[in-house]
């Protein structure tokens, strides 16, 4: 039997009532499979923050090393400025794991409507691709003259052609194993000259090793204003580190809710732990009230499942999410209903046992 030992950071705000639902989840899914999961939680955060002066142990990194994943809440609190709570916690672990690849899947499931008129579960099926490690988040820049009428900012994004090539190639892989083979590539090269076309030609270079996929460059607005006019048009988008923050926030809005909407930060040689998050932050604005959407908690566990090697796990959770929402009886606030935190994800953990059960 596989073990997996299992990093949890609960984080903060909904993050502390999202990730013990999806646990119950996983634990469901492991009682049914064949593997086992060994969870152990840290206390890092803007709590830990809050008392200690740094959102981490000095040595975190060498701890969570010692593990097969990181399964993370949320991170974020009003007390602690976002520079602090994402710039010395999320930020610096994404980088020295080397979980280069944000991995994002955007589908419109069964029982949820879109805001898109008349779209369907067919219409909206993509997998975001974001480079994660360097690009305008690489945290190069700096302020002089603060607090002066000549104060100056500048943030300067950092783009590699072994940066570029490794994520690009991790997309085109992944295009290549989907039904459609379909690749969108998000660039603004007309504006950024140096940086996107360096992105342009890696990219149109790595395509050529693809050539049973269809390649197709278009301007990031042009894929924000697609994913809303056209989305069935989009399988897998590959982007940047700041393109692909914001397409996939759009594309969760389209597929009914920011709560659903999960992400992997992969390092995909496995040289240290991956970490598997939902994208919508700790909302603190909900936060303790037991209604904040437990499936992005729980569609990341599924794909921490995945990449263990736990693939059936991962396709039974997913499809216990489809039924139960199918269903119509549970939903939260978010998505139209009164239903809470906990009773979702009792209700998926239930569906992912009865569907274990059926006969394969």
């Amino acid at each position: 039997m596989n073990r997996h030992r299992i990093a949890v950071l609960a984080g903060d705000g909904i993050g502390k009532e999202v990730i013990p639902a999806g646990i119950d989840v996983l634990k469901a899914a492991a009682s049914r499979g064949d593997f086992a999961l060994e969870f152990t939680s840290f206390p890092w955060g803007c709590d830990f923050y809050l008392k200690n002066g740094r959102m981490m142990d000095a040595d975190a990194v060498e701890q969570l090393t010692k593990f097969d994943a990181i399964y993370l809440g949320a991170i974020g609190d009003p007390k602690v400025p976002d520079h602090i709570s994402a710039g010395e916690l999320l930020l610096p672990l994404r980088r020295r794991l080397v979980q280069y690849v944000n991995l994002r899947p955007v589908r419109l499931l069964p029982g949820i409507a879109s805001p898109l008129a008349g779209r369907t579960t067919a219409d909206i099926d993509i997998v975001c691709v974001r480079e994660n490690s360097e690009g305008e988040y690489c945290g190069v820049g700096g302020r002089v003259h603060v607090g002066t009428p000549d104060e100056l900012a500048e943030q300067t994004g950092i783009f590699t052609r072994r940066g570029i090539e490794r994520i690009a190639r991790y997309a085109f892989t992944l295009a290549a194993s989907r039904p459609r083979k379909l690749l969108a590539s998000a660039t603004k090269s007309n504006a950024l000259v140096h940086s996107m076309m360096l992105w342009d030609e890696v990219v149109g270079g790595v395509a050529r090793e693809f050539p049973q996929v269809d390649y197709k460059k278009y301007y990031v607005d042009a894929i924000a204003a697609r994913l809303v006019t056209h989305p069935q048009t989009l399988d897998t988008i590959l982007c940047s580190n700041l393109f692909g923050d914001i397409l996939t926030d759009i594309g969760s809005a389209i597929s009914g809710s920011l709560g659903i909407a999960p992400s992997g930060n992969i390092n995909p040689e496995r040289t240290a732990p991956s970490m598997f998050e939902p994208i919508h932050g700790s909302a603190p604005d909900i936060a303790g009230k037991g209604i904040a959407n437990p499936v992005g908690a729980i569609w990341a566990g599924a794909l921490m499942l995945d990449h263990l090697g736990e693939r059936a796990a991962h396709d039974r959770i997913v499809a216990a999410i489809g039924r139960v929402f199918a269903d119509g009886k549970m939903k939260t606030p978010d998505l139209g209903g009164s239903s809470t935190t906990r009773d979702v994800g009792a209700a998926i953990a239930q569906a992912v046992m009865e569907e274990s059960r059926q006969p394969a």
